[in-house]
């Protein structure tokens, strides 16, 4: 049930159970554009480097990781930081389980603590779908809310095919002449996260 499966804080430790997670998708799939799995070494750096500023989360049933979501900067430019990028990636045995609505379901919640506004999502886009990539993250991302913003035809190129690229976004809070400033998520107060139904690493 999707009751017993609990959310926390990533752990460097988790770096390589998250990276087996990770690699079918380098290695199988044009969802990742990547086409070499990175090491566990530089793995745990960008786990590190994640959580400077951003949540990163693993979904987790009796001790085993069935996936994880982070965010990361939008563009990376002073303009942007009230805006996130989102990520998510399962274990390709648990999909449809219901896992990836509550790790998103989550981090918009932390991101709208935050302060965050708009949440993106990068996406592979099939011309036609084919073994290596389907419109599945596209129709799971609409599903959630997230609305098309912006196409990249024939930008990315794996497995000698090459593929569109969309952008999809979800406003999560108010456009105010005022905002106020972005909390980084090592700042934010924990008992926000145990509110949304995270527990800390």
């Amino acid at each position: 049930m999707i009751s017993d499966i609990k959310l926390r804080i990533v752990r460097t430790e988790d770096a390589e159970k998250l990276l087996e997670i990770y690699r079918p998708y380098v290695e199988k799939t044009a969802i990742s554009f990547e086409y070499e799995v990175p090491s566990l070494d530089e793995f745990k750096s960008r786990i590190i480097n994640t959580l400077k500023k951003h949540p990163y989360l693993v979904a987790e049933k009796d001790g085993e990781i069935l996936g994880y979501a982070y965010t990361s900067d939008f563009v990376g430019r002073v303009a942007y930081d009230h805006s996130s990028e989102m990520t998510i990636y399962l274990d390709e045995t648990k999909r449809k389980m219901g896992i990836g609505r509550k790790l998103y379901s989550a981090i918009e919640e932390i991101c709208k603590a935050q302060n965050i506004t708009n949440l993106y999502a990068c996406i592979g886009y099939p011309e036609t779908e084919d073994e290596y990539l389907t419109k599945n993250s596209a129709e799971f991302h609409a599903h959630l809310g997230y609305r098309l913003a912006g196409k990249f035809y024939n930008c990315g190129l794996k497995f000698g095919r090459w593929y569109h690229m969309i952008w999809m976004e979800k406003i999560i809070s108010t456009h105010g002449a005022a905002p106020a400033p972005v909390i980084p998520f090592p700042e934010l107060d924990r008992k926000v996260l145990l509110e949304i139904g995270v527990q800390d690493s």
